[in-house]
């Protein structure tokens, strides 16, 4: 064994080989060691946070554009903080990696021997016990000859299952020695059912040759699973129109004239919903089913076949085992002879809009999309709220490039989410940010550290002064009456322009659409700075797609 060689290093070595180029950090005292003599000096840029929510928000963000993602904070008080955070990473499959600084094995046992306590201290279990509910691997090193093998697990099934990783380090296994990493970590790959993959080929080919007007389903699992290439061939082979779910929104450039929009229930475009609807058999690659996908509407299972989650369902065909990378390579090998592409009908023709005077929720967007604003270097976010309906049906046409978190919809997140996703970017890319103020009041520091590293989001508050989607969610109806909002969906009035002279950034508050166009023109001009675009819209306005739902 190389003494010279440590845990503290091996731990390093390991998260640049899988890419990882920066770290959300909180200073701490069981951390720092760490930080200081191995982070400092390799190729990981820390990023130090304002808290570990925004932290944890942060990495998650990063990881869904860079592949992987990494946070460290202390123990248990800065750890628990981060709870939500990874829960949310874990439920929409995002590979990020927790580590948490800990008390040393000598504070250990003396705690658990003499009931003399140590800072951050419950039991010295809780942290890891807590972990263990939302990642897909949770160690603890507290042997350094055992360090390798279990920090190359922790990695493994992070990357493997795209969900968290928790790492517990103690502050005295830092420098101990360790042998240093063998080769490369790749992800497992999953084992096949061989006869079920075959059978389930067969029966997904006859049916789409049996279909007068199929078309694909593309979700989530495709972009989580790196699926991109095989997907695309198989949509080129079968030349069928394909949409998409909300959270697998521009998996490809939505550009692609295959492309007939993004299909989340009643909230769907007029096209979107008439091409599924009278579509005979819908081909589901991937694709993650949760209310917030299919809002107001039943999947069809008799005429879906769901292919996701290593199982292939068709009505009542069920069969495990068949992960959907080697589903979808067997289905292009086969010579299918399927109908010839229905036709994807043109967007309804929209009336010329002159857009003068006060801004409404539906105005914003056909503002922001008529101006061109969202160019193929554009990133888009939008946060858990009634801007989820706006940005649905905005046109993005980087692949990749819309990030949003519909499964657990955390409200809050995609401020902070910005932070990462503006640090994982290509340099020629822009980061475009949508939020509601309810959620932008929950995590307001992230301008701090995007101030902090020049980083230059441009976040867009809607501020109508409610929790506009939670009342829309329970009761519709307010928005289309005289009754009033219910007291808990009313927000605090804040000036959000003023956080801009706290954080050292710029903003500005807009009123008419000529105070936005401006508004937009100056943040595109903020090279250094997050840019922060309060619009004022009513409090009943709402997005044209969530018009339908009336209780």
């Amino acid at each position: 064994m190389d003494t010279q060689y440590t845990v503290g290093q091996y731990l390093t070595e390991r998260l640049e080989q899988l890419g990882l180029r920066h770290l959300f950090s909180i200073a701490g005292d069981y951390t720092i060691e760490w930080i200081n003599k191995h982070i400092e000096p390799s190729s990981i840029e820390l990023v130090e946070e304002v808290n570990e929510l925004n932290a944890g928000y942060a990495t998650d963000g990063y990881a869904r554009l860079n592949g992987i993602g990494a946070m460290c904070f202390t123990y248990s008080a800065g750890t628990l903080s981060a709870v939500n955070a990874v829960a949310a990473s874990y439920a929409e499959r995002v590979p990020v990696v927790v580590i948490n600084g800990a008390p040393s094995i000598q504070k250990r046992l003396t705690a658990q021997q003499t009931g003399f306590t140590y800072h951050h201290m419950i039991d010295g279990e809780t942290d890891l016990n807590i972990y263990k509910n939302i990642t897909a691997a949770a160690i603890k090193i507290d042997a350094p000859e055992l360090a390798p093998q279990l920090i190359d697990y922790a990695l493994t099934q992070c990357i493997s299952q795209k969900r968290p990783a928790y790492i517990e380090l103690l502050e005295d296994m830092v420098q101990q020695p360790c042998s240093p990493p063998v080769g490369q970590l790749n992800p497992l790959k999953p084992i096949p059912y061989e006869q079920g993959v075959g059978q389930s080929v067969e029966k997904i080919k006859q049916a789409i040759e049996a279909a007068e007007r199929p078309i694909i389903w593309l979700g989530a699992e495709v972009d989580r699973m790196g699926l991109h290439d095989q997907a695309n061939a198989l949509i080129r082979k079968l030349n069928l129109p394909y949409v998409t779910e909300l959270i697998s929104k521009a998996v490809f450039s939505e550009n692609d004239p295959l492309f007939a929009g993004v299909f989340d229930g009643q909230a769907s475009s007029d096209v979107t919903q008439a091409l599924v609807n009278e579509s005979d058999f819908i081909l589901g690659l991937g694709v993650w089913l949760s209310d917030i996908n299919s809002l107001g509407q039943s999947v069809d299972y008799d005429k879906t076949a769901l292919i996701a989650w290593d199982t292939v369902k068709l009505g009542t065909y069920f069969v495990p085992q068949v992960p959907l990378g080697n589903f979808i390579d067997a289905l292009t090998n086969q010579t299918i002879n399927c109908a010839p592409p229905c036709a994807i009908p043109a967007p309804s023709a929209q009336p010329c809009q002159s857009f003068s005077g006060d801004i409404s929720y539906q105005g914003f967007y056909d503002f922001i999309q008529s101006k061109e604003y969202i160019s193929d270097n554009v990133l888009i976010g939008s946060d858990a709220s009634l801007n989820f309906f706006g940005s649905l049906l905005l046109k993005v046409g980087t692949p990749r490039g819309f990030v949003a978190q519909p499964t657990y919809s955390s409200i809050g997140y995609i401020g902070p989410a910005a932070t990462g996703m503006s640090l994982a970017k290509q340099d020629h890319q822009r980061v475009f940010i949508f939020t509601g103020d309810g959620g932008f009041q929950m995590t307001p520091q992230c301008l701090s550290t995007q101030t902090r590293f020049g980083l230059n989001p441009i976040i867009f508050v809607m501020d109508n002064g409610v929790y506009g989607v939670e009342q829309w969610l329970y009761n519709a109806e307010i928005f289309s009456s005289d009754q009033p909002f219910f007291d808990s969906c009313i927000l605090h009035q804040w000036d959000y322009c003023k956080l801009a002279d706290v954080f050292g950034c710029k903003a500005w508050q807009v009123n008419t659409y000529e105070d936005l166009n401006e508004a937009i023109l100056g943040a595109l001009e903020n090279a250094n700075t997050p840019s922060l675009i309060q619009v004022k819209v009513p409090a009943k306005s709402l997005p044209d797609n969530a018009k339908w739902k009336k209780n």
